[in-house]
C-alpha cells in the first residue's frame, strides 16, 4: 500500500472524494497484480492511518471496493482481494446483433 502518510497518493485539494482516491489506488493496485487474489488488506483503521485518512474514510473506500466486486469482506475475519469472476457462459450471447 502507501508507504508512510508523507508519501500517500492522496490529494486533499483534488476535485475527487477521498475515499474514491483511496478506492482507486487499492483497486490499481489489485489491477496491476500488486496485490493478488486472496491477499489481506489492513483493518480501516490501519488502512486509514496508511493512507493519512479517517477510518471511516478507509471504511468507504472498501465499501466502494466491495460493490465494484475487487474485495470481499467476512466478518471477524477480514477484507480480501476477490478472486476473479468467470464469466458465465453465454452471458455475452445476442450482444454482437
Amino acid at each position: 500500500m502507501a508507504a508512510d502518510p508523507g508519501d500517500s497518493p492522496i490529494d486533499p485539494t483534488k476535485i475527487a472524494y477521498v475515499y474514491m482516491q483511496v478506492a482507486d489506488h487499492i483497486a490499481a493496485q489489485i489491477a496491476s497484480g500488486a496485490l493478488r487474489p486472496g491477499a489481506r488488506l489492513p483493518g480501516e483503521r490501519d488502512l486509514g492511518a496508511e493512507y493519512g485518512v479517517a477510518y471511516l474514510t478507509a471504511r468507504r473506500a472498501i465499501r466502494e471496493l466491495r460493490e465494484r466486486d475487487l474485495v470481499v469482506t467476512l466478518p471477524a475475519k477480514g477484507t480480501f482481494v476477490a478472486y476473479p469472476q468467470e464469466p458465465e457462459p453465454g452471458a455475452d450471447a445476442g450482444m454482437d446483433g
